[in-house]
């Protein structure tokens, strides 16, 4: 990376190229061999977070077309497409999405396409593969695998480390057992396994730097508090089921077609639902809520299936809880299978 800015050394010359946003690194490495070694060198990064440069971008990955992840850019408003995982299985769902380390990670899951003959999920229904996008060489990688293949299991990130809880394994059987990544590493560690299992899936969110697993249908949550004593505690959380999100440290749950404030064991409705949908993702982007994709149908009066890629985005702290939408996404649409925020 010699003579990258012509009269600048290139320890300042880097810091200038950390400004410009992510989505414009293509076109950076167009200029010159030095430029383009440069957008895929990790002191890049670095200088991004020196420079206070770092961007959260949202990514997502819904039913069609399989395998595919966008990223989106809030404050430019625009999708970015990344290359297909390369994983033999068809149809990737029900795996955990989370990032940290500056990567994307994708964690277990299994085949969500149906032989019609068997009723097999295409031989793979669950996985202990693990794939991470590194947005510095813009590719997909295989990493260590998990200790256990499950689906539909609790994945969250503590303290920069990836707990994954539960779910079922490749017997088809629920599984309490616990395992935690460490992405510096590249290892999976044994962890105490939970105290209850059950026959459903479950959902991890953190909340207050504590792990929180909820079976459905169960109003009971385990909690790992990675600051206190080793294990998982069981307590009674009153949560409502459904599609849940954190903004601004609050929990948020969508129910009934209602946005619902939980905190501190008060429950307070801040909005309802844009659309009738279901199958969609929700997620925390900074004081925003985002409903993303979905479908709509099949009710009594239509059975037809629209897939989505409306993006709604809510403010719940706002005065005027009233919905606005970003541009819909590009490429998928449907179901969304994983959503999780990267920084960069």
């Amino acid at each position: 990376m010699s003579g990258l800015i012509e009269g600048l050394p290139d320890a300042v010359a880097i810091r200038c190229l950390a400004r410009v946003p992510f989505f414009l690194h293509p076109k950076l490495e167009l200029v010159s061999r030095s430029w383009q070694a440069a957008i895929h060198s990790p002191e890049l990064f670095k200088a991004r977070q020196e420079v206070g440069s770092s961007e959260d971008l949202l990514c997502v990955c819904a039913f069609d077309p399989e395998n595919l992840w966008q990223l989106y850019d809030p404050l430019r408003d625009l999708w970015i497409t990344l290359p297909v995982i390369p994983s033999k299985i068809r149809h990737l769902s029900h795996f955990g999405a989370v990032s940290t380390a500056g990567k994307l990670f994708v964690i277990g899951g299994g085949s969500d396409a149906v032989d019609p003959l068997t009723g097999d999920q295409d031989g793979s229904f669950a996985t202990n593969e693990v794939w991470s996008y590194d947005p510095v060489v813009r590719q997909w990688a295989p990493r260590t695998s998990m200790l256990v293949p499950r689906v539909m299991f609790a994945c969250c990130v503590l303290n920069g480390k990836i707990v994954v809880a539960g779910g079922f394994t490749s017997c088809r059987k629920s599984i309490s057992q616990a395992e935690m990544y460490d992405p510096e590493k590249d290892v999976w560690i044994q962890m105490p396994d939970l105290h209850c299992t059950h026959n459903s899936a479950c959902s991890g969110v953190v909340i207050g730097g504590k792990v929180h697993v909820l079976h459905k249908g169960l109003s009971t949550v385990q909690v790992l508090d990675n600051g206190g004593p080793p294990g998982w505690t069981v307590q009674e959380s009153g949560w409502r089921q459904g599609p849940m999100a954190v903004v601004g440290g609050a929990l948020y749950v969508m129910s009934h077609g209602f946005i619902i404030k939980q905190d501190k064991g008060e429950r307070k409705i801040v909005g309802s639902a844009s659309t009738r949908r279901i199958g969609f993702g929700m997620i925390g982007v900074g004081d925003d809520l985002y409903v993303i994709g979905g479908v709509i149908g099949p009710d009594r009066w239509n059975w037809d299936i629209k897939p989505l890629a409306n993006v709604d985005i809510l403010t719940p702290g706002s005065d005027r809880t009233t919905w606005r939408q970003a541009s819909p996404m590009s490429r998928c649409r449907g179901t969304i299978l994983g959503c999780t925020l990267l920084r960069i």
